[in-house]
């Protein structure tokens, strides 16, 4: 879960990473919803680690972001940044994003599968099928694409990581079906691990607590509006920070050292692992 400055509670990290200079050199890596968040976190500290990234996201916005990661430079001279709009609730989509990043960069090392977000926020019992049914091709669907549409690859080369992003959110209020495809997420990781592991694939995850970030360039979806609607929404927000032990929200640098950690080869003896991200949330 991400909040913007406006309704996070404040945190006591710092939000500017330790790079670890040259730790993605030679590496392709994919990130989807890379147009921001967590996702744009995760791909500028892989550039800045000398990896070849391509992000992925269906808002245009990414090519925008992909300049800024480019221009911001790396600490590899020439390391080539790339960027595909792709609608990844889609398998064509997730298809056409595989396809192009390994025409652009030759082959794939790591995807990175990010997208995923809490459209609305309310008790259960309060959502229209049709909403749950976006809840689900939002948070679920895109990973559940993304892996089945990078596996081949991977499995050719007999090596590679997915790295999967999963919530601690399966375990909270007002949002049951983001939870049911967060929780998905994590079967899928958990499942695909044992049938990877022959092919030298890992399959690992992260399940981030409550993150700040800037206010949203591209919305998922409504805004609270109402009285009762901001009231919900607050429920979601004084639970995850009471569920952590740290009694704070974490930041994207936070966020993306996970993520980037996982991805790299220093976890090379982990995979079928979901790590929570949460300051003690286990979800």
């Amino acid at each position: 879960m991400t909040t913007t400055a406006s309704s996070r509670p404040d945190t006591a990290a710092s939000s500017v990473p330790s790079v670890h200079h040259g730790r993605f050199a030679g590496k392709s890596v994919v990130v989807t919803g890379a147009a921001q968040g967590i996702g744009r976190s995760v791909a500028e500290r892989i550039a800045a680690e000398g990896g070849e990234v391509t992000l992925v996201d269906r808002a245009s916005l990414v090519h925008e972001v992909a300049d800024g990661v480019r221009t911001a430079g790396t600490t590899v001279p020439n390391i080539p940044v790339h960027s595909v709009t792709a609608d990844l609730e889609t398998f064509d989509g997730a298809l056409a994003a595989v396809e192009a990043a390994v025409a652009s960069a030759g082959r794939i090392d790591v995807v990175v599968n990010n997208v995923g977000g809490t459209i609305w926020a309310k008790p259960y019992e309060h959502y229209t099928p049709e909403e749950i049914e976006k809840e689900v091709r939002r948070s679920l669907f895109p990973t559940l694409w993304m892996c089945r549409a990078a596996l081949p690859h991977l499995i050719a080369q007999e090596s590679g990581t997915i790295v999967n992003v999963s919530s601690v959110a399966t375990r909270g209020v007002n949002r049951v079906p983001y939870a049911a495809s967060k929780g998905g997420v994590r079967a899928i990781t958990t499942a695909l691990a044992l049938e990877a592991a022959p092919h030298g694939v890992r399959v690992v995850a992260t399940a981030p607590g409550g993150t700040e970030a800037p206010p949203r360039a591209v919305q998922r979806g409504p805004l609270p509006a109402s009285d009762q609607e901001k009231a919900w929404y607050r429920q979601i927000v004084d639970q995850t920070v009471e569920s952590s032990l740290m009694k704070r929200y974490g930041t994207l640098a936070e966020q993306a050292a996970a993520i980037c950690f996982l991805a790299s080869d220093e976890a090379s003896y982990i995979t079928g692992t979901v790590l929570p991200v949460a300051g003690g949330d286990l979800g």
